[in-house]
């Protein structure tokens, strides 16, 4: 493994961090100011009095409109803003006397990524010594926190922001794979476990609000930002999206910034001008896919952060729209946190849409149309200056300060920053931060996020005890700088593919190296376009690897993409492996040895040679730190793959736009007969479906079922099936249902995701699987744009991947009226009525003593009876509580109402059941009459 010390010479100093030489820091954090610091409470506007504001036993609301009241223009605007930290912005680690001549001297809104070891892309980490430990991290934020506590006039606490898809940014914190990675677990509870421990360490570090998890949902698979998506289905984004925000936000340990809303992800061609111009949606596309995770993910968690993102849709800057960020956001979502810019997405209303003159218009339009913080790498100054013009000039009024205001206070109020400004246990962050509870819980993930694409002939796993040795080639064998990228942890150590494999062959097989290839070549990207040939040392690199390949019993090739080919402001053209990556592995695939191809990538690749030529193939994303160790468990057995697809591999670029959910149809055209003769022109099909990925073991289906059948829109139904690991290893299988409205009123999607549950099996072992279906399922967006489940069949379909569906059934919906006259028209009529207490009358048919129908002299109980039936006995058991005899009387009609007396008698026997004769007649009902007062009958049976 590489070691910390590794990390650290990239600093250029080739020093451990300098915060490794100062004096230790304190186990337990103490503020200086001890007079404002009261039992219970603390006097952050120094007047000597518990402030509502300062009291925590106040009401949410008016602990608010108390601090509201108090706060001066400049105040509130500062509220308004993010000052970036250490070296971004902010020229200092820690507070000096200039800051009280600054404008934060007021308060501020946020610092963002202050001392999180970032400093530029593709710059090593930050040195600076508060940067780690942990201890000392929390307690340099705690130093700044201090400042606005204890030196500004109200003592507002700032929010400490900072990113965390992957764990949270930090020198070093638990890594995971990326947020495609983990969204290919399929597994909510680890999911959700991911943020909690994001979380947790965040606070431990000083930070209370983490950017995670990113809600976009992916279209165009060239699109830099692919890597940072859960999947293609709006359903699986939201559901994993919601545990993800449970956990970060768990006892509110820190607040949730969810992003990027909104329809930030499908820009025309996948281009990323800065500005994220153009996406080629239509309205009910965008509320379907994009707006669908964001809609449940803030009404069913009470998400408290959302960053507006900075493109635009049909023409509207999202950032300048009043439509997306209050009308939909707040007023129909019920949002109730606080919306923070994206960087520059203020700025860019006049620098890349026009629809704002300067700076001054575009703050203007941003805070109308519903924007609480901006935050960008730039001096808030250029922020609140112009804002606080705005008010004074008329152009905004106080009350909407006020309102952006209200939304931001009531986050840190949630968060405790009130009532625990700082993070006082030190030590505990250097126990919490990356402990090996937290590691184990990433290794889980990198092993369940990797798919098996391919294994002919079962080539996987690798048997160690029958390999002497292994070759192993490609750029990424040996690289480690996908798990230390922005927005997670910068400097852990990393287990490689390479280093993985040589601790499972150590002492059992020899493990010959060579990097093979580069990620890219000297002339990447036009080498996807025109193709240039070998260099004599690419020509001699690619031997190596072939020659290593022909020693051994099997290669390891391990290629993909990488920060150079995948990320923020990094779209392709192409989805084919960059640079000679494919000309290395056919070099190596041409020694007919068996080949293993393992792919580290941020985004689907057409890998169509290796999927005909390769035996077998791996999908492991980024893997996070642990991601060596999680191949290597794969590779040789020790882990069984269970991942499956949530995106779609298409076989070209040619198929883009190519996605799950799709219309029906849309995904393939043209004829099916290839060659000169043929009538084939275009290539058809995915490469790898939705939902797609295999086992070193195999699984059956059973035994569909749907409960109730038929229901009303507003009604749940049940679908249970089974599934047998039928194969000779435990693994896991991720069940998938799906949905289809079979006729519309529009057209729907093909297959709809509605459910999905991950199960681990023993071999042999069965399981039983339950979903629920209600109607966020089944509705569909009409021609009115109005959400509705519409009457009619539904295919209900359960499977193993989008297109390898095992079990099928119907459920049907019908409308409450026509429902209720169908349950009506079945149900049978009541063989029994009575004059009083009808709900009770059919407890004299249940067969139990112990229920009764009670009624006073004159009521009496009527039973219908079989169509020319005769009757001439009945038994009959009473209950009286007082024991004392009672008189009854038996009648018969024959119909028209007329009731005859055919027996009168006493009751001297109570609670068994007493046979009574009498003279037979053929009769329609028979009624049994009270003559005394309160007495019961338990039960009746008739002898017809």
């Amino acid at each position: 493994m590489k070691k910390l010390i590794v990390a650290t010479l990239l600093l250029g100093s080739g020093t451990l961090l300098s915060a490794q030489k100062t004096t230790k820091v304190p186990a337990h954090y103490k503020p200086v100011k001890s007079e404002m610091y009261r039992k219970g409470w603390i006097d952050f506007n120094k007047n000597g009095v518990k402030d509502i504001y300062e009291d925590p036993a106040a009401t949410l609301d008016d602990r608010i409109e108390n601090l509201l009241q108090q706060m001066t223009l400049e105040e509130k605007t500062c509220q308004m803003v993010t000052l970036y930290g250490y070296k971004r912005v902010l020229k200092d680690d820690l507070p000096t006397p200039e800051w009280k001549q600054m404008l934060w001297k007021d308060g501020i809104g946020a610092i963002d990524e202050h001392l999180n070891g970032f400093q530029q892309w593709g710059l090593p980490p930050s040195d600076n010594e508060n940067v780690w430990p942990a201890s000392r991290h929390a307690w340099a934020l705690n130093e700044v926190q201090r400042f606005f506590v204890e030196d500004t006039r109200l003592g507002i606490p700032v929010d400490f922001t900072n990113e965390g898809i992957r764990g949270v940014e930090s020198y070093k914190a638990t890594n995971f794979p990326t947020q495609l990675g983990l969204g290919h677990t399929w597994n909510r509870e680890l999911i959700r476990q991911v943020g909690l421990i994001t979380g947790r360490e965040a606070r431990m570090l000083g930070y209370t609000n983490v950017y995670a998890p990113i809600l976009d949902v992916g279209r165009d698979q060239r699109w830099g930002r692919y890597e940072e998506v859960y999947g293609e289905s709006p359903y699986l984004v939201a559901e994993l999206g919601i545990e993800m925000v449970r956990g970060l936000q768990h006892n509110h340990q820190v607040a949730a910034t969810a992003k990027h809303f909104a329809a930030y992800s499908n820009n025309k061609g996948a281009r990323e001008g800065m500005s994220r111009v153009d996406p080629q949606m239509s309205p009910r596309e965008v509320e379907n896919i994009h707006i669908y995770p964001f809609k449940r993910v803030i009404r069913e968690t009470g998400l408290l952060g959302i960053m507006s993102s900075y493109n635009d849709y049909d023409g509207i800057p999202v950032q300048g729209s009043y439509y997306w960020l209050t009308t939909r956001l707040r007023q129909e979502m019920g949002f109730r946190g606080y919306v923070v810019s994206d960087s520059d997405a203020v700025e860019y209303l006049y620098t890349k849409h026009n629809t704002a003159k300067d700076m001054k218009e575009a703050v203007r339009q941003s805070v109308e149309a519903g924007l609480n913080v901006r935050c960008t790498f730039r001096s808030p100054d250029s922020f609140v200056l112009p804002l606080r013009e705005l008010v004074k000039e008329g152009g905004l009024s106080e009350e909407v300060i006020n309102d952006r205001v209200r939304d931001i206070l009531r986050v840190k109020f949630l968060i405790g920053l009130f009532d625990s400004p700082y993070q006082t246990d030190l030590a505990g962050a250097d126990n919490e931060v990356e402990k090996a509870a937290n590691e184990a819980v990433a290794l889980q993930a990198s092993r369940e996020s990797v798919v098996l694409l391919k294994n002919a002939d079962n080539t996987l796993p690798l048997n160690i005890d029958k390999i002497k040795k292994i070759a192993v080639c490609g750029p990424n064998a040996d690289e480690e700088g996908y798990a230390l990228t922005h927005y997670g942890p910068l400097a852990v150590e990393v287990t490689t593919v390479l280093e993985g494999i040589r601790e499972k062959a150590q002492g059992k097989a020899e493990v010959l190296y060579t990097k093979g290839c580069d990620l890219v070549d000297a002339h990447w990207p036009e080498s996807e376009i025109i193709e240039y040939p070998l260099t004599p040392d690419e020509q001699a690199e690619i031997d190596r690897a072939a020659a290593n390949a022909r020693q051994a019993d099997v290669a390891v090739v391990v290629l993909g993409g990488g920060q150079r080919t995948c990320g923020e402001n990094k779209s392709r053209t192409s989805l084919d492996l960059p640079g000679h990556q494919l000309k290395l592995l056919q070099a190596v695939q041409a020694t007919g040895k068996p080949v293993v191809l393992v792919l580290i990538n941020g985004r689907p690749l057409s890998v169509n040679w290796a999927d005909k030529f390769v035996p077998a193939i791996l999908e492991a994303w980024y893997p996070g730190s642990k991601g060596g160790t999680a191949v290597a468990d794969i590779l040789f057995g020790d882990y069984n793959p269970g991942g499956k697809l949530t995106v779609t591999f298409p076989k070209t670029v040619g198929q883009i736009p190519f996605n799950f959910p799709c219309k029906p149809a849309s995904q393939i055209d043209g004829g099916k007969n290839p060659g000169a003769d043929g009538n084939m022109s275009r290539i058809n099909g995915a490469l790898y479906p939705f939902g797609y990925g295999l086992s070193y073991t195999t699984f059956e289906y059973s035994d569909l079922e749907i409960s109730p059948k038929v229901i009303t829109p507003d009604q749940k139904a049940t679908v249970r099936l089974k599934v047998t690991n039928t194969g000779k290893r435990a693994g896991d299988e991720v069940v998938q249902l799906y949905t289809r409205d079979i006729l519309s009123s529009i057209t729907t999607y093909e297959k709809n995701l509605a459910g999905f549950e991950r199960i681990r099996l023993k071999p042999g072992e069965t399981k039983e699987v339950t979903f629920t279906l209600d109607r966020k399922h089944l509705e569909l967006l009409n021609a009115d744009m109005k959400w509705i489940v519409e009457p009619g069949e539904f295919a209900i379909m359960a499977g193993a991947s989008s297109e390898d569906i095992r079990l099928n059934g119907i459920l049907t919906v019908e409308d409450y009226r026509s429902r209720l006259h169908a349950l009506e028209s079945q149900k049978p009529v009541s063989p029994v009525t009575a004059s009083t207490d009808m709900e009770n009358a059919t407890n004299v048919l249940d067969g139990k003593i112990s229920t009764v129908w009670q009624g006073n002299k004159g009521d009496y109980i009527t039973f219908a009876l079989k169509n020319g039936a005769k009757v001439d006995e009945v038994s009959i058991a009473f209950k009286r509580d007082n024991k004392l005899p009672a008189e009854f009387e038996i009648q018969l009609s024959g119909g028209g109402g007329q009731f005859l007396t055919v027996y009168s008698g006493t009751v001297s026997q109570y609670e068994q059941l007493i046979p009574y004769s009498f003279k037979g007649t053929t009769a329609s009902d028979l009624r049994i009459v009270l003559n005394d007062d309160r007495v019961g009958i338990a039960e009746v049976v008739l002898k017809e």
